[in-house]
């Protein structure tokens, strides 16, 4: 098959992925919402499956296919209510900021922001530490460093990518927050998925931004693919 055949049954999956992802989005939202929790069991194993698709149709970098991919295990594990399986979707999520932060480069970021997640960082640890068991501890203040790191250095990729990095600390905070019995709001489940899917998609679309550096870099990558460079 040749390149321009592979692009172009590449471009034609572009729109079905990303309204399939939209639409399992939706049923897990739903679920949450309704209690209907056979719903949440099928949707949320095919999110991250499905973003990567969509990405890997708009030719994405693979170090963002893989982070997404890490995302999948993590949410795949976290099905299940063991402390065992918990450790290990941490551990998956983990793997995938390892990529985002890759993925990210060494483009400079913004000191003061920096500070700001600094402090916000320090804050959340301290206030939950007492909360927490005490054998969760410190993989979770370990964990909350890398999160907290990987969603600062998220804003060198613009917006987008600053408010999904931002979205996925609220997100695990939600959840770290309900681990150490916080008060917690009505349908906490539903929060936490809201806001984790945004943020995996806001990244997502802050990696393929047009004329941004990841999307010019893979188009450019794949253009000497195409001619054999």
């Amino acid at each position: 098959m040749s390149a321009a055949a592979v692009t172009d049954r590449r471009e034609r999956l572009v729109r079905p992925l990303l309204i399939a992802f939209l639409v399992a989005a939706a049923v897990d939202l739903f679920g949450l919402l309704a209690g209907v929790s056979v719903a949440h069991l099928v949707a949320k194993p095919l999110l991250m499956p499905l973003l990567a698709g969509y990405a890997a149709a708009r030719r994405a970098p693979r170090l963002l296919i893989a982070a997404l991919l890490f995302g999948w295990g993590g949410d795949t594990f976290l099905l299940f209510d063991a402390d065992a399986a918990f450790l290990i979707g941490m551990g998956s999520f983990a793997a995938g900021h390892v990529c985002y932060l890759w993925l990210f480069g060494r483009a400079r970021s913004s000191l003061p922001v920096g500070v700001v997640y600094a402090a916000v960082l320090v804050t959340f640890v301290a206030l939950l530490w007492s909360g927490l068991p005490a054998d969760m501890r410190i993989p979770i203040a370990g964990y909350s460093l890398l999160l907290t790191v990987m969603a600062y250095r998220a804003t060198t990729l613009g917006p987008y990518a600053a408010v999904g990095g931002a979205l996925f600390l609220l997100s695990d905070a939600l959840i770290a927050s309900g681990i150490a019995d916080w008060p917690q709001l009505p349908a906490p489940d539903f929060w936490v998925m809201l806001t984790y899917i945004a943020a995996q998609f806001l990244l997502t679309v802050g990696a393929l931004a047009p004329g941004g550096k990841l999307a010019g870099a893979a188009a450019e990558a794949h253009r000497e693919q195409s001619t054999g460079v």
